[in-house]
């Protein structure tokens, strides 16, 4: 079996999933992965055989989403262009996640495509959303990536076809323990917007992991990170809570963990005001930004106690299973995996 697998470069945790999906897909045949998209700042660690820069997102220096420069940059022709060159039709399955190359190709050619990942669970009306719904945010969540089949990944199976988080393998064999310190990744955030705030929960060390830090270094009780998965997963099992955005990754394997968790979802970044809200219903603390104005909710944060909630890993096997079973073209060429 030919698989082709277009994987969203617009955050780390698309390319983490690809990991730990791609053992389970060789088994079944080969696998020409895609990466579409600028933002991301992990290695994938699998091969590449087709790459596009896609629609990159933007940020501003605090926390935002920055709309202008996203579309300013955004080169909807070469994209179209670079669809019409993919050779699509010489695959028995299309996964997508979440790229709008692929599924422009396929909706132009007519070939069947199944999304999988994270956005596909917003195919479903069940899935929380935040009490004010964006026009804009649900047509891109239902069309940016629109295929023909859905399987979703989520906290909680709000629909039939979610499924629990894929989480890393280091995370699922980690032996977590507290070791006191509080772990900081907020990508939208530049360093000069909040340091002053951490700096004054001193003597409660930081682990900051910031975009643009090249080498370990410390100063006062943040000792800054680059954007390491190793040096990030050290970081999480041993710290005593994490603050990060909105996304989906890193709080699933935080709450897998039973981490303390503080989410400042990206403002202006629709999905991850729908993760806050799907966040909030389990108890988790959510602020809308860290400032001078909002500073002693997250300094009450830090001292208090954990809540403790379930989050179990999803079962790759299985859920590629029920991919397979729902979207293969030829069924019979299909080799069902076991479940883990």
């Amino acid at each position: 079996m030919k698989i082709f697998y277009a994987v969203q470069a617009t955050g780390n945790g698309h390319i983490s999933r690809a990991r730990e999906i791609y053992p389970y897909l060789q088994e079944l045949g080969t696998v020409d992965f895609m990466l579409s998209g600028s933002n991301a700042t992990l290695q994938p660690e699998f091969p590449i055989k087709y790459r596009s820069n896609g629609l990159s997102l933007f940020y501003s220096n605090c926390g935002g989403l920055n709309y202008r420069q996203t579309f300013h940059k955004a080169k909807f022709l070469s994209v179209v262009k670079y669809s019409k060159s993919l050779p699509l039709e010489t695959y028995d399955l299309i996964i997508n996640d979440f790229d709008f190359v692929t599924a422009y190709a396929c909706w132009k050619r007519n070939l069947r495509s199944v999304q999988f990942g994270h956005q596909a669970s917003f195919q479903s009306e069940h899935t929380p959303r935040p009490s004010n719904r964006s026009v804009l945010g649900e047509m891109i969540l239902k069309h940016y990536g629109k295929a023909s089949d859905y399987v979703g990944l989520h906290f909680r199976p709000y629909d039939d076809y979610i499924f629990p988080p894929v989480i890393k393998q280091s995370i699922r064999n980690a032996q977590p323990a507290d070791h006191g310190h509080i772990t900081v990744y907020l990508p939208a955030h530049r360093q000069h917007c909040i340091e002053h705030i951490l700096k004054e929960i001193s003597p409660v060390e930081v682990h900051w992991f910031l975009p643009g830090v090249t080498s370990v270094y410390k100063e006062d009780n943040i000792t800054f990170y680059p954007i390491s998965q190793d040096y990030f997963n050290e970081s999480l099992i041993h710290c005593h809570g994490i603050m990060t955005a909105g996304g989906f990754e890193t709080p699933s394997e935080a709450l897998y963990l039973n981490k303390k968790l503080l989410s400042i979802p990206i403002m202006d970044q629709y999905e991850q005001q729908c993760n806050a809200a799907a966040l909030e219903l389990l108890g988790i603390r959510i602020m809308k930004d860290l400032n001078e104005q909002t500073k002693s909710d997250f300094f009450h944060w830090v001292t208090s106690p954990k809540i403790k909630i379930n989050m179990p890993a999803n079962d790759i096997g299985s859920t590629l299973n029920y991919l397979m079973n729902k979207s293969a073209k030829d069924q019979r060429k299909s080799r069902l995996l076991p479940s883990v």
